[in-house]
C-alpha cells in the first residue's frame, strides 16, 4: 500500500465534505488534475507552498484506491508525483488532520506513512 497527501484549506475539505467529492484546488482546477505528493515529497510541498499558511488539513489516501484516474508524473526536479484526474469522492480519504505550523512557519508533517 502507497499512501499518497493532500495538503489543502480547512474551508476546502469543508466544502468537498457538504458535496461528498473534492473538486481541487483552485491551482489543480486550473491544470485539470488534483496534486498529490508521497511522504518523501510532501514535507518540500509544505514548505514551498504552504508556509505561513493557517488553517491546513491534510488527507491520506491510499494510491491502490484511486485506480487508472491516478497517474504518476514529472515534476519538481524531474521526480514523479501523483496526479489525480477527476473529482475525489471523499469516502476514499482515509485519514483527514490538522496541520500546525512549526515554529519557522512550515507546516509541522511528522508520522507520515510512506
Amino acid at each position: 500500500m502507497t499512501r499518497i497527501y493532500k495538503i489543502l484549506k480547512a474551508s476546502e475539505w469543508a466544502r468537498a465534505l457538504a458535496s461528498g467529492r473534492f473538486e481541487g484546488s483552485v491551482d489543480d482546477r486550473a491544470d485539470g488534475f488534483i496534486r498529490f505528493s508521497t511522504a518523501g515529497q510532501v514535507p518540500e510541498t509544505a514548505r514551498r507552498h504552504f508556509a505561513g499558511q493557517t488553517g491546513l488539513i491534510m488527507l491520506a489516501l491510499r494510491a491502490e484506491d484511486l485506480g487508472s484516474a491516478l497517474k504518476w508524473e514529472p515534476s519538481r526536479g524531474g521526480a514523479l508525483f501523483p496526479h489525480f484526474y477527476g473529482a475525489l469522492a471523499c469516502d476514499r480519504v482515509i485519514e483527514a488532520r490538522a496541520v500546525a505550523l512549526a515554529a519557522d512557519g512550515v507546516p509541522e508533517l511528522s508520522d507520515l506513512v510512506p
